[in-house]
């Protein structure tokens, strides 16, 4: 697969997942944090295993021991990224949420250069500070007072920084993006539902209530969003996938206004335009870096 089609793919995840927000959000009129976790990604699970199963009996070895434990190692991380977040939607607003939430983008170049020990393109670092100040102005330009809930948003953009960072390494050295998606969802749907069932007692009638926010969350933004996720960053390194990401929040803004009678203010409309401006700095650079590798190949 060629880094566009990768990144074309990174950010059809970005549209999903910009859709997705509203459901998250809705949800919890019903069902508390962790039961929704939990649901969405048992059910994530059950719809990409099999398309895993299939994959892996055309591969001539088992997959490594080393690489299973990283998957399962993953799917704790990614828990603990998604139940914080969606605990932290409980108590705080949607802005104040969607602008922490996207401050792991700032995170993910030090994480790279930590696991990887080398440090990302230059240009990574000044597009993902316009990616931020770019979520913030989409939010508004404003955000209230934090509270508990914001702090565990803020938790959560670390673990959403760590999984975007493994999923990168593991990926590239498994070659089983669809074995790596299922894994990660059967790990955190049952830790969300072991969690949550003994403590928030989920109704059954709650559980259907919830029904179509669960299913388009499990489906489509869990199984479809972050398996094309997993796919593509065989090929994007992780700073730059988080860059690309980032576009979530654009997308949300503008299905709010389609779906929700939203209207985006200007300082939501340039906020926009500086995280489009962030997707193209991180997607030319690579053409550039080539274009001059080429020139002096040819002089």
């Amino acid at each position: 697969m060629s880094r566009l089609a990768a990144d074309l793919l990174l950010l059809a995840a970005a549209l999903i997942w910009g859709l997705g927000f509203i459901a998250q959000s809705t949800a919890m009129d019903d069902v508390g944090p962790l039961t929704f976790t939990g649901l969405r990604f048992s059910l994530a699970a059950l719809a990409v295993w099999p398309l895993a199963r299939l994959v892996e009996k055309r591969k001539r070895a088992a997959m490594a021991a080393a690489d299973m434990r990283a998957c399962v190692l993953i799917g704790v991380v990614f828990f603990a990224a998604a139940a914080l977040q969606q605990w932290g939607l409980v108590s705080t607003s949607v802005t104040n949420a969607g602008f922490l939430t996207a401050t792991y983008v700032v995170m993910v170049p030090f994480a790279v250069w930590a696991l990887y020990r080398k440090p990302p393109p230059f240009i990574v670092w000044p597009a993902a500070m316009v990616s931020v100040a770019g979520t913030f102005l989409l939010g508004g330009g404003g955000i209230a007072p934090l509270g508990v809930g914001d702090l565990l948003v803020i938790c959560g953009a670390v673990f959403w920084a760590l999984h975007v960072t493994l999923i990168g390494l593991v990926a590239m050295r498994s070659g089983r993006p669809l074995h790596l998606a299922a894994i990660q969802f059967a790990v955190c749907g049952v830790c969300g539902l072991a969690v949550g069932i003994p403590l928030e007692c989920p109704a059954m009638a709650a559980i259907v209530s919830a029904a179509p926010e669960i299913v388009y969350a499990s489906l489509v933004a869990g199984a479809l969003g972050f398996t094309l996720q997993a796919v593509a960053q065989r090929y994007t390194p992780p700073a730059d996938a988080a860059i690309i990401l980032s576009g979530e929040g654009v997308f949300a803004a503008i299905f709010a206004a389609w779906l929700l009678g939203d209207r985006m203010q200007m300082a939501g409309a340039i906020g926009a335009g500086l995280i489009l401006a962030a997707i193209l700095a991180v997607e030319l650079a690579p053409l550039a870096r080539r274009a001059r590798r080429t020139r002096k190949t040819i002089s």
